[in-house]
């Protein structure tokens, strides 16, 4: 028996259509006289909507215009299945009152529900009289996340390797894992043929072929002049603090190299500044480095008299100041915190007179009496090895069995090849592919000389094999043109497990999929819900979906200017990522329903953010969940530091930045991109006092060509204005104008600040369950969503209300949607929708 959504001819009947609203718009029992005459919604019809569309719409979408391509003038709204496709897109411009544009005659509120309701319900009765599910992608290349996921899972390790892989780009901005924009080139073989030497030789307990340099860079914004991270000692300054995964037990060298001035001297050498490089909080070695630091020339000597020019004033100040900045120590396999951070203390002591500065230095002064400053941290190795492997986890997972003599080589060899290669191919193992596995097996002892070479060669095989690397999915043979199919059991394993997991499936979800009991509905669900409830889903959904839905991965990338915010540096970056990660978390983990999101009475902090919010009684570097002292200024996603940063200039904050952000991540009307040529927002000239944002962006919105998505755009950034560049709470902006975050909203919604605007969304739960959904899909599917996906999301967004839009009821309504279990033949759908990486080609 097949869940009830996987045979299309089934949907009629859970697909209801009666009473459906517009998201956010209830049905008005009537129309107000302003174009339409009032009248029942059931009676509603076509005739109706052609007076409206010829009222509002034919001014600008007639056969002359045809503005944006489109026109309406000869459209039948009794078949508009015909233009579904333009018809979806109509549908998210009337949600967001984007249409008609500024300044011509708008319908009233209760016209746009009628209108959005009424085409939702048309288009939902035809989908069911033609239903589409898109087309699965054929070939679909992990991404890195997903190779980094699966090796570790596969293999029993615990490594990092995503760094090693080249980039994975985003389509339309959106998420990484879309199969149509991921290449398969020769380059990423050559990387995986890499990375799979590596891992596998770690794994197998061999020794990696050279030692790896890993060197991790401070950006050169970042204000050093304060403690940088928790994992410092307090009285700490400046520095770095990293979490490296060292492959093996042995010996290890950490290099610490020195920012340099535009001379490539070393900032800072005037005086003596002390430098602790720690292991886990452990004291490695203690530097001091400049002034008149034992056993090293003092450089003050140089600048009393005389130009500083000397062999020996050039050499220290380029590169023997630093030298010996180097230390090898011993460091156990795994994940440990490499910190390297200054001694706090004053540039220049009080009271204590100092030389006078003569010749040329001080040009170079600042630079010279400067703090000084970490550029970046490198550690190498291994250079030795301790070879006592024999108890590691992923010697104990891979070698199931252990040859005692020659003649059980080859059969213990299949036994430990042929069940890793299931669990990595996703599949049965045939009799073919043992054979190409012993082949390689025999390679690598021939070669290497032992058992564990053989092995460790046959699985770099593995991990570089495209039937591992690509999720491929086939239509029956003989399939009709255009003939809507079910994905086999197997395939619908695979493709549950990289969307909720991002990892092949496990053991358990392998054994059903064989037994060919997965499509059993109660089964099928069984295992959804115990998916997850495994800590590994909650993990996926937070790091991969969430951190690319909420633009999470751009902190790293927001380059704050610390100059106007020198309390943005390093410790308050990590404490805004992981605030919203536990936030997320905790309502996945908890099945809770999405709306809280927007609005909570707690998130969670740890010392340093609670005093950027304001929370008091709040101590140490432990985060933990903290109650907001008041909920009008603070709580849900909208008042995060994370998301109100990465929605920021460096400078200044951005009302359109932030206002296109809600509308595109959380609203789901994104406003289209910006025309050619639009004009940047004028600045003060020299000697004119600076204007606010407000009225630079009102001049701006006197462009004809700007209104139409201003209006919309502007008055979702100006209720978050209370919150500057990082997020902290404010009176008063940049330039010391009141802050002004009132916003008239079209229709005749009015926001005088952040509580509003979060009291306006909750108002309209279903516009954000919307928006999610559509998210979410576009991430299971790994495609875009297209317009014929429309109706299954709304469906989705129905049924989930009744289960107050828990986290589950969404998930759940997404893997027995029809895209999700169904795939229809090629000729049956638009082109974009089967397109493949035409990279793949090249490597073949």
């Amino acid at each position: 028996m097949k869940p009830i959504w996987k045979s299309c001819k089934h949907l009629g009947l859970i697909f209801g259509i009666s009473g459906l609203t517009v998201i956010g718009i209830p049905f008005p029992s009537q129309i107000a006289s302003n174009g339409v005459n009032a009248q029942e919604q059931s009676d509603f019809s076509a005739q109706d909507m052609t007076q409206i569309a010829n009222q509002y719409c034919l001014a600008c979408h007639n056969d002359v215009l045809a503005t944006s391509g489109l026109s309406l003038q000869n459209i039948d709204f009794k078949d508009i299945n015909n233009n579904a496709e333009v018809f979806e897109k109509v549908v998210k411009k009337l949600r967001a009152h984007m249409m008609p544009p500024s300044g011509m005659p708008r319908p009233d509120f209760e016209t746009y529900g009628v209108m959005t309701s009424w085409l939702e319900s048309e288009l939902d009765r035809n989908w069911l009289e033609n239903p589409n599910p898109g087309r699965v992608t054929p070939i679909h290349r992990m991404n890195r996340y997903e190779y980094n996921n699966a090796i570790n899972n596969l293999l029993g390790i615990d490594v990092d390797v995503m760094e090693l892989l080249p980039g994975d780009p985003t389509a339309d901005g959106s998420f990484d894992n879309i199969a149509s924009a991921l290449p398969f080139t020769p380059a990423h073989m050559e990387r995986y043929m890499s990375v799979a030497r590596q891992v596998t030789r770690l794994a197998t307990g061999l020794p990696p072929l050279i030692p790896s340099i890993t060197n991790y860079e401070i950006p050169l914004y970042m204000s050093q002049d304060w403690r940088q991270t928790e994992d410092m000692p307090f009285g700490s300054r400046g520095g770095i603090s990293v979490r490296h995964n060292f492959q093996y037990d042995g010996e290890y060298t950490i290099k610490i190299d020195l920012e340099t001035n535009y001379q490539d001297y070393v900032k800072g050498l005037g005086w003596a500044q002390t430098l602790d490089v720690r292991l886990d909080g452990k004291l490695l070695e203690r530097f001091t480095i400049g002034g008149d630091a034992p056993g090293t020339p003092t450089p003050l000597s140089f600048s009393g008299t005389g130009e500083p020019g000397s062999i020996d004033w050039e050499q220290y100040m380029l590169y023997k100041a630093t030298e010996g900045l180097e230390i090898t120590v011993p460091v156990t396999a795994g994940p440990h915190s490499v910190t390297a951070s200054y001694v706090r203390q004053q540039v220049i002591e009080e009271e204590i007179p100092q030389p006078r500065q003569g010749g040329r230095l001080p040009a170079n002064s600042e630079a010279y009496l400067d703090y000084q400053k970490i550029h970046a941290i490198e550690i190498g190795g291994p250079y030795s090895i301790d070879e006592n492997l024999g108890d590691a986890p992923s010697r104990q997972l891979i070698f199931s069995c252990y040859p005692d003599q020659l003649s059980e080589e080859a059969s213990c060899a299949r036994e430990i090849l042929t069940r890793i290669a299931r669990n990595a191919y996703r599949r049965s193992i045939t009799e073919n592919d043992s054979q190409i596995l012993l082949s390689f097996f025999n390679r690598g002892r021939e070669q290497g000389g032992s058992f564990d070479e053989g092995i460790q060669f046959a699985l770099e095989f593995i991990l570089s094999d495209p039937d591992f690397l690509i999720r491929s999915y086939h239509a029956p043979a003989n399939l009709a043109d255009g003939a809507t199919f079910d994905l086999s059991d197997a395939e619908l394993a695979t493709r549950l497990a990289f969307f909720l997991w991002s990892s092949p499936p496990d053991e358990e979800l392998l054994q059903v999929a064989e037994s060919g009991t997965l499509s059993d509905p109660q089964i099928y669900e069984q295992q959804v819900r115990r998916m997850l409830k495994e800590d590994l889903a909650t993990k996926t959904l937070v790091e991969d979906f969430a951190a690319q839905w909420l633009n999470l991965r751009r902190l790293d990338e927001v380059n704050i200017n610390t100059v106007l915010f020198p309390q943005y540096d390093v410790s308050l970056i990590e404490a805004f990522e992981k605030e919203t990660e536990m936030f997320v978390a905790e309502s996945i983990k908890t099945d809770s329903s999405i709306i809280k999101l927007l609005n909570s009475d707690h998130t969670y902090v740890n010392e340093r953010l609670a005093r950027h919010y304001e929370i008091e009684n709040v101590y140490g570097s432990r985060f933990r969940k903290a109650t907001f002292p008041d909920t009008d200024k603070r709580g849900g996603l909208l008042a995060q530091g994370a998301l109100l940063t990465v929605t920021s200039y460096p400078g200044r904050t951005s009302p359109v930045l932030r206002g296109k952000w809600l509308l595109d991540n959380l609203l789901g009307t994104p406003p289209p991109p910006p025309p050619p040529n639009v004009p940047i927002l004028p600045e003060a000239e020299a000697g004119q006092i600076p204007t606010s944002i407000r009225e630079r962006l009102a001049q701006h919105r006197e462009d004809p060509v700007c209104s139409s998505c201003h209006v919309v755009i502007d008055p979702l950034g100006f209720a978050l204005e209370n919150f500057d560049v990082i997020g902290t709470w404010r009176e008063f902006d940049e330039v010391g104008n009141p802050v002004d975050p009132n916003g008239n909203y079209p229709g005749g919604v009015e926001f005088s600040g952040f509580s509003d605007l979060r009291d306006w969304m909750l108002s309209r739960p279903e516009q954000f369950a919307h928006t999610l959904t559509e998210k979410l899909m576009t991430y299971a599917l790994g495609r875009r969503v297209e317009y014929y996906d429309q109706p299954v999301i709304r469906q989705i967004v129905r049924e989930a209300s009744e289960e107050e839009y828990k986290w589950s009821s969404i998930i759940l309504g997404i893997v027995n949607s029809p895209a999700f279990t169904s795939s229809m033949a090629p000729s049956g759908i638009a082109a974009n929708d089967t397109q493949v990486p035409s990279q793949i080609a090249d490597s073949d």
